[in-house]
């Protein structure tokens, strides 16, 4: 893996963390609820009296980003170089074990290490060793698929 310094920018990564962190201080200091995308959306599903109004605004705020930042610069250009029947496996793989981990990265890495929980800390620890493991057998056993 090599890193292509021309176009290596900290800066827009620092912006979007903390921009990440920002949201979710503000969610639960103005609604007492963490910012986990999956019980986000997950309570959509469910819906209960009181609940949805807050959990849409998010979403659509995170649906829009994208839209809005069209009219400050340039979307970067996107390359998926994965099949669609892989892209479906893996989301599915990714939901399972979202709903077995009681929450998904955003809710275990960002909410749940911030307010010191050891169930996101072995969640979160797990979820990066997954992710090493498998980068090592995609590329290193199965060549690079």
């Amino acid at each position: 893996m090599t890193i292509d310094w021309t176009h290596f920018t900290p800066m827009t990564a620092l912006t979007g963390g903390i921009m990440i962190g920002l949201a979710a201080v503000i969610l639960i200091l103005v609604n007492g609820r963490i910012a986990g995308i999956s019980g986000i959306l997950g309570g959509l599903l469910t819906p209960s009296k009181g609940e949805n109004a807050w959990r849409v605004a998010f979403l659509l705020g995170m649906v829009s980003a994208p839209l809005i930042w069209v009219v400050v610069a340039a979307l970067p250009a996107i390359e998926i170089d994965a099949s669609t029947p892989l892209l479906v496996i893996a989301g599915l793989l990714v939901g399972f074990g979202t709903r077995m981990g009681s929450g998904c990265t955003s809710g275990h890495g960002v909410c749940g290490l911030s307010r010191l929980s050891p169930r996101s800390l072995v969640a979160t620890t797990l979820f990066m060793a997954m992710g090493f493991v498998t980068v090592y057998i995609v590329r290193h056993v199965l060549g690079g698929v």
